[in-house]
């Protein structure tokens, strides 16, 4: 199903809502303009296979653009609103995309990629112009509005992170068959898990580029529903925005939790939150403290679930299991849950190692890096990948993350996974948002850091520093509690969630080159 469908059941309804301007998007448009867009590509000579690559913020246009490339057979990927021109340039240039889509507000760095990315064949400006750029509304309206004679399916190519280094181009095979004909598998998980439908208000609080945004906005529109958008993620405007728009469901990360309840009570209290049925939320794990909490607000809502962009596997906990298995990220409901040490032997029951998925076979490859790729698959089992996540199982299945492999400190031979100490430290009052990370100890090797972000209006002092210290080492194993605490005003956070911990680590450790990418 895809927006075709829905423009002749309900052409008028809303496909998607900014959710600060109201404006809105309705299926016909919608499948007007991406009919118009797929048209001008393939006029261009894009066929099955080709790439286009958007660099964009959140905007009404990112669905027209995703809507073509579906409709199309072509590839999309989503460039990082955030990074530098370089950065941005490194992966159109790597996605080998003939097509490039940016807006005005990206300017700065938008205007110099057509000078770097010399392979990309043609450059479309939303909301204005831009030198190099050919203005996308003049240009989709010279053609029609009826869909292409064949309409293959599209996909994504998108981009990891870049975390741990250059950001790597996730390639999954094309789905079979035309996009009026098939079910997509993240349209399948929609309905099956969360019970969404043409009925549901959908509130999609993070960036378009990152994969679960925009893979589960357009998995809403290909079932009839409508997203409810927002162009940033902001405590009060979230909580507006379900009681203003009835939200039925929605997609968070943990630190929009922190966030929200860091709010004063009778602040989040005054919202109207009776339409809300389902809170779903992923991208990394949730502090247990956090979750009870928003248990205890919002009620038995919140599902969860554990998976990467490249779609290897997937585990699921809906809000009962969880209450059952307090920290649990769910049980495999896609793919053989293998955990594993170094050396690829599997754990026994409770004890940590490498998470592992099987599959029936590989399930994508990273793009042009078979290095890569290989790093990932287990070294016996090339079936078998990690996404180099920590973690175990219980007796009954269920799946624990303990952190990332990169992350884990070791002081004195000793293992400690910041996870746990800065699941604690973000639960004290003062406290927005915390990174712990090994730094040099020339006797133990590593020693645990925490560098705190403190909440707006708290001032960092020496004697708050000590406090959240003592406070710490009241509350967990002596050997687990940072020896020291530095404050920054922000800490280098994705707006997906996920912490730049490398450009914190390589302060202490002396790199001065560090780069996102």
């Amino acid at each position: 199903m895809y927006p075709g469908l829905w423009a002749t059941r309900f052409p008028e309804k809303a496909a998607v809502i900014d959710a600060a301007s109201g404006e809105m998007l309705s299926y016909g448009e919608l499948n007007a303009r991406s009919n118009q867009l797929a048209q001008c590509w393939y006029a261009h000579g894009l066929r099955r296979g080709d790439r286009v690559s958007i660099f964009m913020e959140n905007n009404l246009a990112y669905f027209v653009v995703a809507w073509a490339v579906l409709r199309s057979g072509l590839f999309l990927t989503t460039v990082n609103r955030y990074l530098t021109t370089d950065e941005a340039a490194y992966i159109i240039d790597n996605s080998e995309s003939r097509v490039a889509i940016a807006s005005v507000a990206l300017g700065e760095v938008a205007k110099e990629l057509p000078d770097l990315c010399t392979n990309c064949e043609r450059w479309l400006a939303v909301d204005g112009s831009l030198p190099g750029y050919d203005d996308f509304d003049s240009t989709i309206g010279e053609f029609t509005t009826d869909p292409l004679d064949e309409e293959p399916a599209g996909g994504f190519l998108l981009y990891s992170s870049g975390t741990t280094g250059k950001p790597k181009g996730i390639m999954r095979p094309l789905p079979d068959g035309g996009i009026a004909d098939m079910d997509s598998p993240v349209s399948m998980l929609l309905r099956g898990l969360w019970q969404i439908n043409e009925d549901t208000i959908y509130l999609s609080p993070a960036p378009l580029y990152h994969s679960a945004p925009i893979g589960f906005s357009t998995g809403v529109q290909a079932v009839g529903g409508t997203v409810v958008m927002m162009r940033r993620f902001d405590d009060h405007q979230a909580l507006e925005a379900i009681e203003k728009y009835r939200v039925t469901h929605s997609q968070w990360v943990p630190t929009m939790f922190t966030r929200m309840l860091k709010m004063p009570v009778e602040e989040r209290n005054r919202y109207d939150l009776s339409s809300h049925r389902v809170a779903i939320h992923a991208a990394a794990p949730c502090p247990q403290e956090i979750k009870k909490r928003m248990l205890e607000w919002w009620g038995e809502i919140l599902y969860e679930y554990y998976a990467g962009t490249e779609l290897s596997g997937l585990t699921h906990a809906t809000p009962s299991e969880w209450l059952a298995h307090p920290g649990t990220v769910g049980k495999s409901i896609m793919g053989v849950i293998h955990i594993c040490d170094e050396e690829g032997k599997e754990m026994p029951t409770g004890e940590p190692g490498i998470v592992y998925f099987e599959a029936p076979e590989m399930p994508f490859e990273y793009l042009k890096d078979p290095a890569k790729t290989k790093e990932v698959q287990h070294r016996d089992h090339s079936n078998w990948s990690t996404l180099g996540d920590v973690g175990y199982l219980d007796d009954e299945g269920y799946l624990y993350l303990t952190d990332r492999a990169t992350f884990m400190i070791i002081s004195g031979g000793v293992n400690i996974y910041p996870q746990e100490i800065e699941d604690l430290i973000v639960l004290h009052d003062e406290v927005a948002d915390v990174a712990v990370i090994g730094v040099p100890n020339p006797e133990m090797g590593e020693e645990v850091k925490a560098v705190v972000q403190l909440l707006d209006g708290v001032e960092p002092s020496d004697e708050l520093a000590h406090e959240i210290l003592n406070w710490t080492r009241d509350r967990l194993s002596h050997y687990k509690c940072p020896k020291s605490l530095d404050f920054r005003d922000e800490l280098p956070r994705h707006p997906t969630g996920k912490l730049y911990k490398r450009l914190l680590k390589d302060e202490y450790w002396g790199k001065g080159d560090s780069r996102i990418v």
